[in-house]
């Protein structure tokens, strides 16, 4: 088994290379490229965008080569077809919005229609751990969390998306911790280790060129792409979204600062943009980008891997605590932030 799954990932890491390699190719010759035509972008030269197609294309080639696998537990078709048809709207709004610079309120209409199809497709949050013991049963809320679980996951991945490697990084440490998770024999699910295993490779396949200095961006598609695929996972291996709220619970929570913040300063959260996300702010502390993206790396790894530890009062500790992290930091940047007005 061992071999299995060391062979899936190598294979599926030289499919994200190579596929990489083609759509930077195909972006350059289209010209959908992203200029650093305005000061919030920090990148130097014009660097091909469209970078989720290549992880798109290499995550569900793999996942169809290895479909009897996955439709061996409890998952059925029609569940990964809504998966996979999610994926699409999302891949049609990225070519739209790298190619066309669409609007705001026409770029959330394809993350809807993806949220939309995985709850369409069948896919349920039955119930989920009540940290003082028992379960919480959801019944007809289970669609409601699903698609808001989604969207908050999508939109992270996208706001977050502002150093080279950040994202796909991030998102291969919290892809092989589900993977570790699904594979100890208290959870066993080897079908979701099995697509979490093949999303880490996508990910790390991309991030060979993803990397510091970037030779190709995710693009619009491909920071909702990660985001989904990960929030996806994290559903269907038995609701364990702990577990990805831990991996991404920084950038989170960054991600609910900024709105928050946004709309007290009356401008809309969505429509906005501005260099006051905690990446931009360690920068202008004097961190490279590369240990800006490391620093970030080394939390999501940390506080992922204590899943594998905690029990469900266990993980809302450690919950407790990024959240007085976060919070910390917030009050901190504020203070520097009006002693400096």
């Amino acid at each position: 088994m061992f071999l299995y799954y060391s062979a899936i990932f190598i294979i599926t890491l030289l499919l994200s290379v190579i596929l990489t390699l083609l759509v930077k190719f195909l972006a350059g010759k289209l010209k959908i490229v992203d200029k650093p035509d305005v000061p919030r972008k920090i990148h130097q030269t014009s660097t091909p965008l469209l970078g989720g197609l290549a992880i798109f294309l290499a995550f569900f080639t793999v996942l169809n080569f290895v479909s009897d696998k996955l439709l061996a537990g409890n998952l059925k078709p029609h569940h990964w077809l809504g998966f996979f048809i999610g994926a699409c709207f999302l891949m049609i709004g990225g070519w739209l919005d790298d190619k066309y610079k669409i609007k705001p309120s026409q770029q959330i209409i394809w993350p809807v229609l993806a949220s939309l199809s995985v709850a369409a497709g069948g896919v349920q949050i039955e119930k989920i751990t009540n940290p003082f013991g028992g379960f919480i049963y959801l019944g007809w809320l289970s669609a409601v969390l699903i698609i808001l679980w989604l969207m908050g996951m999508m939109y992270t991945t996208k706001l977050l998306d502002g150093l080279d490697g950040l994202v796909s990084g991030t998102t291969a440490i919290g892809a092989f911790i589900i993977f570790l998770f699904t594979m100890t024999t208290k959870y066993y699910q080897p079908d979701i280790g099995l697509a979490s295993l093949i999303l880490a490779g996508v990910s790390l396949g991309f991030l060979i060129f993803n990397w510091y200095p970037a030779k190709i961006f995710l693009g619009e598609g491909g920071s909702l792409l990660l985001g989904y695929i990960l929030g996806v996972l994290a559903i269907i291996s038995g609701g364990k979204i702990a577990i990805a709220l831990l991996v991404m619970g920084i950038p989170i929570m960054d991600v609910v600062w900024t709105i928050i913040r946004r709309i007290v300063a009356g401008r809309n959260p969505f429509k906005f943009a501005d260099q006051k996300h905690l990446h931009f702010r360690l920068l202008n502390l004097g961190l490279s980008q590369p240990k800006t993206v490391l620093l970030y790396y080394f939390f999501a790894a940390a506080f992922g891997l204590s899943t594998l530890f905690l029990q469900s009062r266990g993980k809302l500790f450690v919950l407790s605590i990024l959240v007085v992290i976060m919070l910390a930091v917030v009050i901190g940047f504020s203070y520097f932030d009006k002693k400096g007005a």
